[in-house]
């Protein structure tokens, strides 16, 4: 049997605008236009529901937040096999995660992503929907899993994109 990489613990944050939509930023490390929301890992000893406030802090200079739900289970998702080599030193299959439904407290001149360890070199507010067409495609089923357990998306929204 072949050994498999574990999941590396993480959370990640729907954060609300007050008009519904979403926050999404664009990763500095990728030439291509992969949207994310804000996620991190969980550091050893650390509640969940501390981490994703610790994270939105780190990626976007702001926890200007109330958390309003979570995922019931941990969603997780896979790396691309060219990048399980060298993401989090090769030691992750990918993550595994719980999510936050977050509702945004502050306003737009709040977010600030040019933090001390700079991870997005843009951001926007999206409608959900939208945010699927953007982001890399092998984070889709896992934002279309969230959308559905966080009443985002109806139900019956799978995804018919290659």
């Amino acid at each position: 049997m072949l050994f498999q990489k574990p999941y590396r613990l993480g959370v990640g944050a729907v954060l609300r605008h007050k008009d519904g939509r979403v926050f999404a930023a664009q990763r500095l490390d990728n030439p291509e236009p992969a949207w994310q929301m804000p996620q991190g890992g969980i550091d050893e000893g650390e509640a969940p529901s501390t981490t994703i406030f610790r994270e939105l802090l780190e990626e976007i200079g702001t926890d200007k937040a109330k958390i309003t739900a979570v995922t019931s289970m941990w969603l997780d998702y896979d790396l691309p096999e060219d990048l399980q080599a060298t993401i989090w030193k090769g030691r992750y299959r990918g993550q595994r995660q719980k999510w936050f439904l977050l509702d945004y407290l502050g306003r737009d001149a709040d977010i600030n992503i040019a933090t001390e360890h700079p991870e997005f070199r843009a951001w926007s507010w999206f409608h959900y929907e939208e945010l699927l067409d953007c982001i890399v495609p092998f984070k889709r089923s896992l934002y279309e899993q969230i959308g559905i357990e966080l009443h985002l998306l109806p139900h019956n929204a799978a995804s018919t994109k290659v």
